[in-house]
């Protein structure tokens, strides 16, 4: 059986962890349960090995931001204090830059600031949507299910990062493969060909002399190339700082076939999740609205719920704007407005949400699927190209032969 590593609590409070052998999670999350602990973490020993093997950040990722929501959300439906909670947490961590946050967050809280403010005060560690949460479940007086929510919203949107990051890997890799193998042809295999054609001169033919300067080029001058691509990239990343040409390019995405589709569906999936978790937390729907569009990366969108915001603040629903813009697909359009009409925007956003991820997915997997033959059949063709330029170099020398 595999061995899982665990830290749970004590109905004491006393924090332990340890080593034990179990089917799966769920078997060891009931076995803890069944002895009082109140487990907050569990996972594979080798999860746990390759944690130790990462190089240590100074910053919080989102996965980690996500754990300790998680954790620090199981203790306090556990009836732990808020101080109580980052004290556990402070000493089941081993990461010092982790250990940094959690400390300042509870000398913080103990100084009598509210747990939403400490957040603030943490130098962006914590985005102002992951603050304006807190900040109204302290309001409500339910920060653990605020917690619990956030938690989940985090997950679901991790996930859905890591399916498009996941989907993207063989591509990526059968891309690099393709453009090292032309590389390597033109800088191993081409030059020995070129003493046959050394006496010809001009008589190569062009495709010939094209190929043979390309492999000089990529042989004689690498260094010049790799430098020439590190400015070509500063340089495309400095250009698209500029908001004008970043609108127009985020625009034109959008257009793209195929792949503008897949932008939108992502961008929605992640706004509706947003959106839907800002209003189960008791947000007003504009101000839910104001935050849930700076998770939109997409300018073009963002500036049409913008646009829509403004529209909202006058009275007209959130539905009608959305589609005058045609901001939104139209079957999330008709589901928020069912929404609005029956009083359920949250549950309805939560819908168009899981949705949208599994339309993502779809898009993924469609756009892989044509992606995949295209880069075989694109390498194939170049590789073609070099051969035949060669023979035709090589039968153009008998011919002069004979």
């Amino acid at each position: 059986m595999p061995k899982f590593f665990y830290k749970a609590v004590k109905p004491d409070g006393e924090a332990v962890e340890g080593e034990l052998e179990s089917v799966d999670e769920a078997t060891l999350i009931r076995r803890l349960q069944g002895e009082g602990l109140i487990p907050i973490e569990t996972r594979t020993t080798r999860s746990l090995m390759s944690r130790f093997g990462r190089t240590r950040r100074r910053r919080l990722s989102q996965k980690e931001t996500g754990i300790l929501t998680r954790e620090l959300a199981t203790l306090l439906e556990a009836g732990m204090t808020l101080d109580r909670s980052l004290q556990i947490l402070v000493d089941l961590t081993q990461e010092q830059h982790i250990v940094r946050v959690l400390s300042d967050l509870q000398e913080r809280v103990r100084g009598g600031a509210t747990f939403s403010s400490a957040l603030e005060a943490q130098d962006g560690q914590f985005p102002r949507l992951y603050v304006n949460m807190v900040r109204a479940g302290e309001a409500s007086g339910a920060l653990d299910q605020v917690l619990d929510r956030l938690a989940d919203y985090l997950e679901r949107v991790a996930e859905l990062r890591q399916t498009v990051t996941s989907a993207l890997v063989y591509p990526s890799i059968l891309l690099f493969v393709s453009g090292l193998s032309v590389i390597m042809l033109l800088v191993f295999v081409v030059p020995q060909f070129t003493v046959l054609f050394d006496d010809m001169g001009e008589a190569l033919p062009l495709p010939t002399q094209i190929v043979v300067a390309a492999g000089d080029l990529f042989r004689n001058y690498w260094w010049a190339m790799l430098c020439m691509v590190a400015l070509v990239a500063v340089l495309i990343e400095r250009w698209l700082q500029n908001p004008r040409v970043r609108d127009r390019v985020d625009a034109r995405v959008l257009t793209l076939p195929m792949f503008g589709d897949l932008v939108w569906k992502m961008e929605t999936a992640r706004l509706c999740h947003t959106l839907s978790t800002l209003l189960k937390n008791g947000l007003p729907l504009l101000n839910a609205l104001t935050l849930a569009k700076e998770v939109v990366s997409n300018r073009k969108l963002s500036g049409l719920l913008n646009e829509a915001a403004d529209d909202l603040k006058h009275g007209r629903g959130l539905a009608s704007p959305l589609a005058r813009l045609e901001a939104l697909p139209d079957l999330a359009l008709q589901m928020i407005r069912v929404g609005e009409e029956s009083g359920s925007l949250d549950a309805m956003l939560a819908k168009v949400a899981s949705i949208y991820d599994r339309e993502t997915r779809t898009s993924v997997q469609s756009m892989l699927t044509l992606l995949e033959p295209v880069l075989i059949i694109g390498l194939g063709v170049i590789v073609a190209g070099i051969i035949i330029s060669i023979l035709m170099a090589i039968l153009g020398a008998n011919d002069l032969v004979f």
